[in-house]
């Protein structure tokens, strides 16, 4: 819907009330006061002070656009949450598939662990899916995600993830989990951490 929509004005929430409005009400304004003999800047000035501060105040559109432009950022390179939400499956489907049965989303980490996906599936999908939470922009950020796609053996179909906090991890657990890829739905999992043992062990064997 966003890129359809080639209007600067127009933000989502008010979606094309705005763009239609604001002609027709200038246009019957600036109609009546030429009618009334009115000079040119009486009505511009006019038009200024009172249409436009009425019905489309300068702050609010600024941070309207500015809220849009940021949404409009994550659908060019990844899933938009639009996107997402649309395919992905309610909680009552889920529970008709037996990948979703018993389902525990696990204790929660920055590495995420996804089954259930589909043969054709690429690292390319699921960075294009889970890119969405990681700042690009930033080094740390961008050197902590990481993707690992199983394609053979027994962990085929399976990958984990690893996002920037457990934060971030948090919340692709929650929009991911249940979308559909490739006509299978992802089971989306906080992965099981072993580091804290092998820590353990490494250092019993430095004593």
């Amino acid at each position: 819907d966003v890129f359809e929509q080639p209007q600067h004005v127009g933000p989502k929430k008010i979606e094309f009330h705005i763009t239609t409005d604001i002609p027709a009400v200038l246009q019957i304004n600036s109609e009546k006061e030429l009618k009334n003999g009115k000079n040119l800047y009486a009505t511009t000035e006019e038009m200024n002070n009172t249409g436009f501060g009425r019905i489309f105040p300068t702050p609010s559109s600024n941070d309207k656009m500015e809220t849009e432009e940021e949404d409009d950022e994550i659908p060019s390179e990844f899933i938009s949450r639009k996107d997402l939400e649309k395919n992905r499956l309610s909680r009552e489907e889920m529970e008709k598939f037996s990948v979703f049965k018993n389902y525990e989303p696990g204790d929660p980490n920055c590495r995420i662990y996804v089954k259930n996906l589909a043969k054709q599936v690429q690292e390319k999908d699921l960075k294009f899916i889970f890119g969405r939470y990681v700042d690009f922009q930033s080094e740390v950020e961008r050197n902590m995600f990481d993707i690992r796609l199983m394609k053979e053996g027994r962990m085929k179909g399976q990958a984990f993830i690893g996002l920037p906090n457990e934060k971030a991890a948090a919340k692709a657990l929650k929009e991911a989990n249940g979308y559909v890829l490739f006509e299978k739905p992802m089971v989306v999992q906080f992965a099981r951490s072993a580091r804290p043992k092998q820590d353990a062990n490494e250092g019993k064997r430095k004593k």
